[in-house]
């Protein structure tokens, strides 16, 4: 576990939240402010949680319209946790809210958005 947990208190923990296929387009940010431990990672767009430094408090999951952050534990979360394990260590960390793109309620619910995903960071 990242130090980050210790630095705030927390205890370790081998769980940890990700953020799925439904951030892709999207991308609304609303998670970000209520992370206690700055564990969001913000890419061209979408967004994913740092699963090392993830203090599994799930306070960012209810935050989310676009229902897109599960626990590792949930079956379609499984396949996330290295997507965001790498995205987390090649983007940059966002502390703060930004404007989620114009058109994402336009991509709300929508499935099959995995060939939309950009690798490139974004702008924290």
């Amino acid at each position: 576990m990242d130090s980050k947990a210790h630095e705030h208190g927390y205890p370790d923990t081998a769980m940890t939240y990700v953020v799925t296929e439904s951030c892709i387009r999207c991308k609304y940010m609303d998670c970000v402010e209520v992370c206690p431990v700055d564990c969001f990672y913000v890419g061209e767009n979408m967004l994913v949680i740092h699963p090392d430094e993830c203090i599994d408090c799930g306070v960012c999951e209810p935050e989310c319209p676009a229902e897109a952050i599960l626990p590792d534990s949930d079956d379609i979360a499984t396949d996330w946790v290295e997507h965001n394990r790498t995205y987390a260590s090649q983007w940059p960390n966002i502390t703060r809210k930004g404007e989620a793109p114009t058109d994402a309620d336009s991509w709300k619910g929508q499935a099959g958005k995995m060939e939309y995903f950009s690798p490139d960071p974004g702008v924290p």
